[in-house]
Protein backbone atom coordinates (compact mmCIF):
# COMPACT_ATOMS: atom_id res chain seq x y z
CA UNK A 1 0.00 0.00 0.00
CA UNK A 2 2.02 2.93 -1.32
CA UNK A 3 -0.02 5.64 0.41
CA UNK A 4 0.36 3.85 3.77
CA UNK A 5 4.12 3.51 3.14
CA UNK A 6 4.45 7.21 2.29
CA UNK A 7 2.58 8.12 5.49
CA UNK A 8 4.76 5.83 7.61
CA UNK A 9 8.10 7.04 6.26
CA UNK A 10 6.92 10.67 6.47
CA UNK A 11 5.31 10.55 9.92
CA UNK A 12 7.48 7.86 11.48
CA UNK A 13 10.91 8.75 10.14
CA UNK A 14 10.63 12.37 9.05
CA UNK A 15 11.22 11.80 5.33
CA UNK A 16 9.28 13.77 2.74
CA UNK A 17 7.91 12.88 -0.70
CA UNK A 18 9.96 13.80 -3.74
CA UNK A 19 8.99 12.61 -7.22
CA UNK A 20 6.29 10.07 -8.09
CA UNK A 21 7.36 7.68 -10.83
CA UNK A 22 5.19 5.40 -12.98
CA UNK A 23 2.30 5.72 -10.52
CA UNK A 24 3.56 3.07 -8.10
CA UNK A 25 6.97 4.46 -7.04
CA UNK A 26 7.53 7.32 -4.60
CA UNK A 27 10.89 8.92 -4.00
CA UNK A 28 11.34 9.81 -0.31
CA UNK A 29 13.89 12.47 0.59
CA UNK A 30 15.47 13.68 3.81
CA UNK A 31 17.94 10.84 4.45
CA UNK A 32 21.55 10.70 3.24
CA UNK A 33 20.29 9.15 0.00
CA UNK A 34 16.86 9.05 -1.64
CA UNK A 35 14.73 6.03 -0.72
CA UNK A 36 12.30 4.67 -3.29
CA UNK A 37 9.07 3.07 -2.11
CA UNK A 38 7.67 0.67 -4.70
CA UNK A 39 4.19 -0.78 -4.42
CA UNK A 40 4.17 -4.53 -5.12
CA UNK A 41 1.15 -6.65 -4.31
CA UNK A 42 1.33 -9.71 -2.11
CA UNK A 43 1.26 -13.06 -3.89
CA UNK A 44 3.41 -11.93 -6.83
CA UNK A 45 6.78 -13.52 -7.55
CA UNK A 46 9.55 -11.85 -5.55
CA UNK A 47 11.60 -11.42 -8.74
CA UNK A 48 11.76 -12.61 -12.32
CA UNK A 49 14.30 -15.29 -11.39
CA UNK A 50 12.79 -16.57 -8.10
CA UNK A 51 9.47 -18.36 -7.68
CA UNK A 52 9.08 -17.34 -4.04
CA UNK A 53 5.91 -15.31 -3.62
CA UNK A 54 5.86 -11.94 -1.89
CA UNK A 55 4.31 -11.68 1.52
CA UNK A 56 4.58 -8.88 4.00
CA UNK A 57 5.13 -10.72 7.24
CA UNK A 58 8.39 -9.90 9.00
CA UNK A 59 11.23 -11.04 6.79
CA UNK A 60 14.96 -10.75 6.35
CA UNK A 61 16.37 -8.95 3.34
CA UNK A 62 19.96 -8.15 2.42
CA UNK A 63 18.99 -4.47 2.49
CA UNK A 64 18.65 -2.91 5.91
CA UNK A 65 18.35 0.82 6.57
CA UNK A 66 19.84 2.64 9.55
CA UNK A 67 18.61 6.15 10.31
CA UNK A 68 20.88 8.35 12.41
CA UNK A 69 18.84 10.55 14.74
CA UNK A 70 19.64 13.27 17.26
CA UNK A 71 17.25 12.04 19.98
CA UNK A 72 16.60 8.30 19.90
CA UNK A 73 13.85 8.33 22.54
CA UNK A 74 11.86 10.96 20.67
CA UNK A 75 12.45 9.19 17.33
CA UNK A 76 11.60 5.78 18.79
CA UNK A 77 8.26 7.08 20.04
CA UNK A 78 7.56 8.78 16.70
CA UNK A 79 8.28 5.59 14.73
CA UNK A 80 6.07 3.47 17.03
CA UNK A 81 3.16 5.94 16.79
CA UNK A 82 3.40 5.73 12.98
CA UNK A 83 3.15 1.91 13.02
CA UNK A 84 6.69 0.55 13.47
CA UNK A 85 7.23 -2.47 15.71
CA UNK A 86 10.12 -2.26 18.18
CA UNK A 87 12.01 -5.56 18.10
CA UNK A 88 13.87 -5.86 21.38
CA UNK A 89 15.15 -3.37 23.87
CA UNK A 90 16.93 -0.10 23.21
CA UNK A 91 20.65 -0.88 23.43
CA UNK A 92 23.46 1.43 24.51
CA UNK A 93 26.93 0.55 23.25
CA UNK A 94 30.20 2.47 23.49
CA UNK A 95 29.56 4.08 20.08
CA UNK A 96 25.84 4.84 20.40
CA UNK A 97 22.29 3.87 21.11
CA UNK A 98 20.39 1.58 18.75
CA UNK A 99 16.77 0.46 18.42
CA UNK A 100 15.77 -2.34 16.02
CA UNK A 101 12.41 -2.09 14.25
CA UNK A 102 10.19 -3.56 11.57
CA UNK A 103 8.17 -1.13 9.48
CA UNK A 104 4.47 -1.90 8.88
CA UNK A 105 5.47 -3.94 5.81
CA UNK A 106 7.98 -6.26 7.52
CA UNK A 107 11.19 -4.48 6.50
CA UNK A 108 13.84 -4.13 9.17
CA UNK A 109 15.45 -0.81 10.04
CA UNK A 110 17.31 0.72 12.97
CA UNK A 111 17.40 4.08 14.63
CA UNK A 112 20.87 5.08 15.82
CA UNK A 113 21.97 7.96 18.04
CA UNK A 114 25.75 8.31 18.06
CA UNK A 115 27.55 9.02 21.33
CA UNK A 116 31.22 9.61 22.11
CA UNK A 117 33.08 9.29 18.75
CA UNK A 118 30.25 7.31 17.10
CA UNK A 119 31.59 4.54 14.89
CA UNK A 120 35.04 6.02 15.52
CA UNK A 121 34.92 4.08 18.80
CA UNK A 122 35.10 0.77 16.89
CA UNK A 123 37.45 1.60 14.01
CA UNK A 124 40.01 -1.07 13.24
CA UNK A 125 43.55 0.23 13.06
CA UNK A 126 44.49 1.23 9.53
CA UNK A 127 40.87 1.44 8.36
CA UNK A 128 39.86 5.07 8.64
CA UNK A 129 37.41 4.99 5.72
CA UNK A 130 39.18 7.69 3.74
CA UNK A 131 40.59 5.54 0.94
CA UNK A 132 38.45 3.68 -1.55
CA UNK A 133 39.59 0.13 -2.34
CA UNK A 134 38.57 0.67 -5.98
Amino acid sequence: DLEKAIAFYRDGLGLFPGRRLMGNIMEMLGAGSPIYLIEKSTGRAASATHAQLRDYRRHWTPVHLDFVVDDILKSLDQARRAGATLEGMLQTLNWGKIANFADPFGHGFCLIEFINKGYGEILEEGHDGRKSPL
